[in-house]
């Protein structure tokens, strides 16, 4: 199994991070030899069904490009527009052919790899020509691929083409006694029917190119466990770092919420372990609205608050755990307290407007299994 420079073996698959860094580098599963197949069994294809046509033209212009007038033979200045105006001809005449593999030549690398351009691919990389460098690739699995593929190549294109050359021999003979035109003609569909042949026998070759390649470019991306965590790491960020980020967004979060605590119509206390900040809008809330809570040194902060915005502040043990335990920030209390917060708001009613004999009433009724974390019902974006 692979290793890397510290000796440590790839035995992971690669990360999709790895291979979208590795298509940016131009680093893709290609098979040269599938693409090759395309290209020769396309051509092939071309030249059995219009390559008749395509010889005769070409013959045409031959025989215009050797049957010169005089006045061409001895005037340069007319010879010389007169052969570019050949050349030119038999171009155009050619140009469906090289069209055609123009565009197969481009579009064939995209059935193994898909598309992908990186400017990264086009940079010299003087690596390369470090001849240690060389043989090693010469001496590694892709160069024995290569010769078995060579090998392989030469024989099956060598046995078919003998093959076929040996089944159309008779036609071959029969060929002298055809017209020229007819002759070209029948040529290039036998010529054409060799290449299609041959060109079929790299199929072999290309069906085993193509999943080696992909296995190979999959190889050659192998991670250790090693660089899985280091990239882990790096994309989810650093404990210590997350650590950080998460303390830094509680306190903004506790510092929004102390500035809604002037907004509270009253504090409900442990009295020291625990604060909770109420505010009731009898004409559009439905219940009571938890502003701020918290616990030690937080309740503390929020008392302070209160009292420096002359906020009654309410001692009421259970009532304080019950909110505090049950109800997230800017959430309406549930309604197994709706009871024992209303006689606390109807109490700081009564002492902002100085009734006499004002006392809080003793019997709040708070669940039992609202004072316990763990089976307390959680208040979070709708009231129960």
């Amino acid at each position: 199994m692979a290793e890397n420079e510290n000796g440590q073996e790839r035995s992971e698959a690669p990360t999709a991070k790895r291979l979208r860094e590795a298509r940016e580098k131009g680093q893709v599963a290609r098979s040269r030899e599938l693409n090759t197949f395309i290209i020769l069994i396309v051509g092939g294809a071309f030249l059995l069904f219009l390559g008749g046509g395509m010889a005769t033209r070409i013959s045409q212009v031959m025989i215009e490009g050797w049957t010169l007038e005089r006045g061409l033979i001895f005037d340069e200045g007319l010879l010389v527009p007169h052969l570019q105006y050949l050349l030119g001809r038999a171009l155009w005449i050619l140009a469906p052919l090289f069209g055609v593999l123009m565009v197969i030549a481009l579009i064939g690398p995209i059935v193994v790899g898909g598309i992908n351009f990186s400017t990264e691919a086009l940079m010299p990389k003087f690596s390369k020509l470090n001849p240690i460098t060389g043989l090693k690739r010469v001496f590694s699995v892709q160069g024995l691929m290569e010769l078995v593929k060579g090998l392989i190549k030469f024989g099956l294109v060598g046995a078919v083409a003998a093959w076929g050359i040996q089944s159309i021999w008779g036609e071959l003979l029969t060929l002298g006694e055809l017209p020229v035109e007819s002759a070209i003609v029948q040529t290039v569909h036998m010529a054409a029917w060799l290449f299609l042949l041959a060109s079929a026998a790299l199929l072999v070759v290309a069906a085993i190119d193509a999943p080696f390649q992909m296995w190979n470019h999959q190889k050659q991306l192998r991670m250790t466990l090693q660089e899985i965590k280091d990239e882990y790491k790096e994309t989810e960020g650093k404990p210590e770092v997350k650590g950080r980020i998460r303390q830094l967004q509680h306190e903004m979060a506790q510092r929004r919420m102390m500035t809604e605590v002037p907004k509270a119509d009253v504090v409900i206390t442990n009295p020291t372990h625990y604060a909770v900040a109420l505010a009731y809008v009898p004409l559009t809330m439905a219940a009571p609205k938890l502003l701020a809570k918290g616990a030690d040194a937080v309740a503390l902060a929020i008392r302070e608050l209160a009292e420096e915005h002359g906020i009654p502040c309410v001692e009421s043990p259970r009532v304080a755990r019950a909110i505090y335990f049950t109800t997230d920030l800017n959430q309406e209390i549930p309604n197994g307290l709706f009871v024992a917060v209303a006689r606390i708001l109807a109490y700081v009613y009564q002492l902002k407007r100085e009734e006499p004999g004002v006392e809080l009433p003793d019997d709040l009724p708070v669940p039992e299994d609202y004072l316990d974390p763990q089976t307390a019902p959680r208040q979070r974006g709708r009231r129960r």
